[in-house]
């Protein structure tokens, strides 16, 4: 069943469409095609300097943002998963935080994390582990191994409660089935390399309501769309080499899909994010591209990517060891309306 409710008053956000789908960790967010955010973005986790402190983070990787804006990093050289409500200084320990380890209460440099509602519990990539942890979000002292023998880098879930995970290892992304232990590759697979069967050191995944996968390679600097039950993908943003044009990438990162297949990605390498409209050639700059740099609109090596329900852009902000908003600058009436879809 599909419950439609238009709220009024809340900050002019009606170029955003955003379809929660409950139980899972699934958002999908329809932006319109003029949509535009402000340059200068605002710190809403760490941003004094690394280090360990719970005001701090350490070359933070992915990041989850939740209804209510809290944001969970993983906080990667920090070996811990930090949770930050709208409007904190500091952080709370969620997972990991118990130094470097590969015990049941330790985490090695985790690399992206995303909430499962249904279980209530996050599931993280526990990248030097080789490893995917589940591990309580209310008061958690450990985790549980769900898979194992893996280079994660990162995952997320679709509506149905499935797990889609890169393997950086084996240039794969496979999905899990609530119950599975071995998944099925539904991208890449067939070793490292540049053909459109192939991935080359896969980083994010994103899911479509149609169950294609979206995911950034470093090795080719693109971002590859495979169709459900797919035999190769198709580029739907760069592979024109490693470069700063903007028909390129370099060694991108966090990937979003909008309603219209707008392809959003974090473009580490030149230190920008960039959009891609479905069929485009080339992208354009949305924020960042300002040369490397901790002014507010600048970005060091950006990593995970997101948006709130309101259509704010979430970047991690890997070199600064900082999540940065950038707000939407839309002009729109005062509304928007949320669908939600129960299954």
């Amino acid at each position: 069943m599909k419950r439609s409710t238009t709220l009024n008053n809340v900050n002019a956000y009606a170029h955003f469409n955003i379809l929660f789908f409950i139980p899972a960790c699934f958002v999908s967010i329809d932006i319109h095609p003029n949509a535009g955010w402000q340059q200068n973005g605002i710190t809403v986790a760490g941003g004094n300097r690394q280090g360990n402190g719970i005001n701090q983070l350490y070359n933070p990787c992915g990041l989850y943002v939740d209804d209510d804006q809290t944001v969970y990093v993983a906080d990667t050289s920090n070996h811990r998963i930090v949770e930050w409500k709208w409007g904190a200084t500091s952080g709370q320990v969620v997972a990991g935080g118990n130094g470097q380890g590969s015990g049941a209460h330790q985490l090695s440099y985790p690399q992206d994390v995303i909430v499962d509602k249904e279980r209530d519990s996050l599931i993280i990539c526990d990248g030097w582990n080789r490893r995917v942890v589940r591990w309580p979000r209310r008061n958690g002292t450990s985790g549980e191994t769900i898979i194992s023998n893996i280079y994660c880098v990162g995952l997320t879930m679709d509506e149905n409660g499935s797990l889609y995970v890169t393997d950086e290892g084996k240039h794969e992304v496979r999905r899990y089935r609530r119950g599975e232990s071995q998944g099925t590759v539904v991208a890449g697979g067939n070793g490292s390399g540049n053909r459109l069967d192939q991935l080359s050191y896969p980083q994010y995944v994103f899911v479509d309501l149609d169950h294609s996968v979206y995911v950034s390679e470093c090795g080719n600097h693109r971002v590859m769309k495979w169709v459900e039950g797919a035999k190769q993908g198709i580029v739907v943003a760069g592979g024109q080499g490693e470069g700063n044009g903007l028909t390129q990438l370099s060694y991108p990162k966090g990937v979003v899909v909008d309603q219209l297949d707008t392809v959003y990605v974090a473009d580490r390498g030149n230190d920008r994010i960039m959009r891609w409209p479905k069929g485009a050639t080339q992208g354009s700059v949305i924020v960042g591209g300002n040369g490397t740099g901790e002014q507010s609109n600048q970005l060091n090596q950006p990593f995970g990517l997101s948006f709130d329900r309101h259509g704010n852009l979430y970047v991690v902000d890997y070199g600064n060891h900082r999540v940065q908003i950038f707000n939407t600058n839309s002009n729109a009436q005062d509304l928007f309306r949320i669908d939600l879809d129960t299954i």
